[in-house]
């Protein structure tokens, strides 16, 4: 029995350490196993998390506009247009995009028209068609408008023919003032052309005190006088504000020589339309605004005319520009301007060189006529008023003949902007993921919306001021033909009698209808926290 028990007592200690021998053996495996996923791991970066869908290029994005693409053939009028006019006005606006280094701007179409440009240089096109297919080959259409509505807006621009003297005399008192030297904007010099047409505009006092500029009455008053800012000198205020409006003019003296002037700096305060005020106090009425119209109002009324001026505080300040007769005016792109080809846009939204295509029916031969207007467009210029997607100011050329044409443009059209191949928004959209299915309508049923307006706890009526529920009644009465009834039933009225109670008539009520269930929001990607793992130390017992 003595040497049972032993031999039974030496089984079990063997048995004891083979199990401590595997219990280390497995724990430096673990630890080998560990050191090697953690010197061949990938690397890991802090930022990075995983996104519910591809970081893929999202279509075209212009800001505050709806657009639908199209295809050329569906473009209403676009065989019957001249393409090589506007193609020769395109090329134009290719030298400054080609000239452009750096980061493109951070617009809808960026720096993507140096393809097609890259292209146009290389090209030697004389005739209508190769230019048709120029635009097809590199460009896709695109209905644009501002978001929710259907159509865009255009009115017309020129350069006004005035005339002038280098010198004041009694017929020309009214000087054209080049930017004074106190005129300051944030982040522009002195020597910088062409100051923006927005934004704050400030007069330095000293050296370090800036107030906001002078406005219109503060100039015409003479507050800038004898600085020796004088361009020239025209013969009315009206020409003035004219010339301010369109931005550029040219000024003949009677010695045959000609004068050129183009936009450079305002005073800071926003542009008040002078048409507007006059159509709001009922002198001229809407339908019948123009140009004209508010000129020969100006000339019959001096007196109104000052006042109505200062109603717009905005001052335009000019400089000289070394153009000929022959030469058209040079827009803010820095290219000159095409008669019938170039427009100004929102700079804000737009990229100058930009081709749109607009369609509608214009008063171009008079003033009561429908041409139909069917013509392909070049950004070249901007404007302050010029604001929105598709809202563009068309360039007729200098002269009274333009000028009776722009001035009476005020009309809804039809934008059809060409945007390069490389952008096409619905290429990049075939590349985007199909979102999540939208719940059913069992699930919708299950989990309806509610709206927390609706319930919060209406307001009682004895919370209410006295005129305030009267006012509510009325409205209400009007709206509701039983509530009217019943207050003349209140009242003894004849027609109440044989109407029925107001609380027994039935009312259908709809049933509610459970809005859709929103998406899930993607689950972030949370970085898992590895512990340190803890190893339990075992203490070995040797059996004698």
């Amino acid at each position: 029995m003595a040497l049972e028990a032993l031999t039974r007592h030496l089984s079990y200690g063997r048995l004891a350490v083979a199990s401590c021998a595997l219990a280390v053996v497995c724990s430096t495996a673990a630890i080998a196993a560990q050191h090697y996923r953690t010197r061949h791991a990938a690397p890991r970066h802090e930022h990075s998390r995983a996104l519910p869908y591809p970081n893929l290029e999202l279509p075209l994005q212009v800001g505050g506009s709806q657009y639908q693409p199209l295809a050329f053939a569906n473009v209403p009028g676009w065989s019957d247009d001249d393409q090589l006019a506007a193609y020769k006005a395109f090329r134009t606006s290719c030298k400054p995009i080609a000239a452009q280094h750096g980061q493109a701007e951070a617009k809808a179409l960026g720096g993507s028209l140096r393809d097609p440009c890259r292209i146009a240089k290389g090209l030697e096109i004389s005739d209508r068609a190769r230019a048709k297919d120029f635009f097809e080959q590199n460009f896709v259409p695109l209905r644009i408008s501002r978001l929710g509505e259907d159509a865009g807006f255009v009115t017309g621009y020129y350069e006004p023919v005035l005339d002038g003297s280098r010198t004041r005399t009694d017929v020309y008192n009214v000087p054209v003032y080049r930017r004074p030297s106190n005129l300051f904007v944030r982040g522009k010099t002195q020597a910088s052309v062409g100051l923006p047409n927005s934004g704050p505009v400030y007069r330095k006092i000293g050296r370090r005190k800036l107030v906001p500029y002078y406005d219109r009455a503060q100039i015409e008053d003479g507050a800038i006088a004898g600085r020796g800012l004088e361009l020239a000198w025209l013969k009315s205020q009206t020409d003035l504000l004219f010339a301010q409006i369109q931005g550029s003019a040219r000024i003949k003296f009677d010695d045959g020589t000609t004068l050129r002037i183009n936009y450079d700096a305002h005073n800071g305060y926003p542009y008040t339309a002078v048409g507007r005020i006059l159509i709001d106090r009922g002198i001229i009425p809407k339908d019948q605004m123009s140009m004209q119209k508010i000129r020969e109002w100006m000339e019959h009324n001096p007196d109104g005319a000052n006042e109505l001026r200062r109603q717009n505080r905005a001052y335009v300040f000019f400089r000289e520009v070394p153009l000929s007769d022959k030469d058209e005016a040079v827009g803010a792109q820095g290219v000159p301007l095409t008669a019938g080809r170039s427009i100004a846009v929102d700079k804000a939204l737009h990229v100058y060189g930009t081709p749109f295509f607009i369609t509608g029916e214009l008063p171009i031969e008079s003033e009561l006529s429908k041409t139909p207007f069917h013509r392909l467009m070049i950004a070249q210029d901007t404007g302050s008023a010029i604001v929105g997607p598709a809202r563009a100011d068309l360039y007729f050329g200098a002269g009274a003949d333009a000028g009776k044409v722009s001035g009476r443009l005020r009309h809804n059209m039809q934008f059809v902007m060409l945007v390069p191949k490389g952008l096409d928004p619905v290429a990049r959209g075939r590349k985007l993921p199909v979102p999540d299915e939208r719940p059913s309508a069992k699930i919708a049923k299950l989990f309806p919306q509610t709206d927390p307006d609706k319930d919060k706890p209406a307001v009682k009526s004895a919370d209410l001021p006295t005129a305030t529920v009267a006012r509510s009644t009325a409205k209400d009465s009007a709206k509701d033909p039983a509530r009217e009834t019943a207050g003349n039933a209140a009242k003894g009225h004849p027609a109440a009698k044989d109407a029925p109670p107001v609380g027994t008539t039935p009312v259908a009520q709809a049933a509610p209808v459970a809005e859709p269930v929103p998406l899930p929001a993607a689950r972030p990607d949370i970085p898992q926290v590895q512990e340190k793992r803890r190893y339990r130390r075992t203490r070995h017992h040797r059996y004698r």
